[in-house]
């Protein structure tokens, strides 16, 4: 079992910055993959960012540029630092974490981007 806990989101004008943390405990040796995701109103959930244990990311191409993802092994946590933000970045986003076949996931951040 792994349990996530987000935190960071909130409310920011367009063209601001923010910085979510999604912090792991638990079954912590097993995880592989963690990455966000986020959901806006009416849409399917998406992937943002996705980070291997040894660092290699992917990015969507709505956020190239503008959102890095980092992970700190030694303190079980993944970041998104998101720039340039924009209204269209309005959505709840969740961490993530893979073992296995298995997803676990946060409960969510409400990211909320104003023009």
């Amino acid at each position: 079992q792994v349990q996530l806990v987000e935190s960071g989101g909130g409310l920011v004008q367009a063209g601001g910055s923010l910085r979510l943390s999604c912090a792991a405990s638990g079954s912590i040796f097993s995880i592989n993959t963690m990455g966000w995701y986020r959901q806006a109103p009416g849409k399917q959930r998406e992937l943002v960012a996705s980070i291997t244990r040894r660092h290699s990311t992917n990015y969507a191409d709505s956020v190239k540029g503008r959102f890095t993802i980092s992970r700190d092994n030694a303190k079980n946590t993944v970041y998104l630092q998101m720039n340039s933000l924009k209204p269209e970045d309005t959505a709840v986003y969740y961490c993530n974490a893979q073992v296995g076949s298995w997803d676990y996931w946060g409960q969510g951040t409400l990211v909320t981007v104003s023009s």
